[in-house]
């Protein structure tokens, strides 16, 4: 119970964030209102081993280059006496801190000798990293019900789209390693990219970084929860092996709640 509680808490954006970030009422929704920089965000609590702070992306802003940055750093929040203007470099440069802009390929890192690992097939139910399991249906972005909804989710389940697309689910956790180190992981849309930092100090608190910077405007919090897929996910699924799309989801006999659920979530 006391897990559950404090992943729930940090499943929100941190009261200190960049000058240039609004939050929501439920700090879940945070959105740049201003220029392309000053979007820095935290988690409101450190991460718990193989926990995963997950964003989607809601809001593009055209006319910027360059795209979302996600990392961890050891750095409380509130210690910041200013927050910094971009993740890279200025936070990175206050040491501890690990952030990569979201790419699908380079952030990677290989020992020599070391093989790729198998990712796993995207349509497995469970996401595997390290020892750590997660339902793989949360971490996966889909579009907005529309005449081709079954076919942009698809690609999301693929992850074959930018990975900085509108609705991609980008995620980060760490992996604790047996000399007491950890790996950083980035996840994106149910795909592990394999770690992008090692040796983070694990027995330090660390928080989750959201660096909503340029192109990306705002980002949404996806709260996850571990261990067996919940009801109302099951009950997702079956309906979708039987329907061709989610607008076909208006017409069957369902509770509005459950129907919400199956169209928007």
């Amino acid at each position: 119970a006391a897990m559950a509680a404090r992943c729930r808490l940090a499943a929100r954006f941190h009261h200190i964030h960049g000058a240039n970030i609004r939050l929501d009422a439920s700090h879940t929704q945070a959105t740049r209102v201003e220029s392309f920089a000053n979007g820095l965000c935290f988690s409101q609590e450190p991460l718990a081993p193989g926990q995963i702070f997950l964003v989607e992306i809601e809001e593009k802003e055209l006319g910027w280059c360059g795209h979302l940055r996600v990392g961890l750093t050891a750095h409380d929040p509130q210690s910041l006496e200013v927050v910094p203007e971009y993740s890279l470099p200025d936070l990175v440069n206050l040491g501890d801190t690990w952030v990569f802009a979201i790419t699908r390929n380079h952030n990677r890192v290989v020992v020599e000798g070391e093989e790729a690992q198998a990712r796993g097939r995207p349509w497995e139910p469970f996401l595997l990293i390290e020892r750590v399991r997660i339902p793989r249906d949360t971490l996966v972005g889909r579009s907005r019900p529309g005449r081709y909804s079954h076919i942009l989710d698809d690609l999301y389940k693929m992850n074959v789209l930018p990975a900085t697309a509108r609705r991609s689910r980008i995620g980060v956790l760490y992996a604790p390693q047996p000399d007491g180190t950890a790996d950083m992981h980035i996840v994106i849309n149910g795909e592990d990219m394999g770690p992008s930092a090692r040796g983070l100090p694990a027995t330090r608190p660390l928080y989750a970084v959201i660096d909503v910077f340029a192109s990306t405007k705002s980002v949404r919090v996806i709260p996850v929860d571990y261990g067996f897929p919940s009801l109302q996910t099951l009950c997702r699924l079956v309906i979708q092996k039987h329907i061709v799309h989610r607008l076909a989801i208006d017409g069957l006999d369902l509770p509005p709640l459950l129907k919400s659920f199956c169209q928007h979530e």
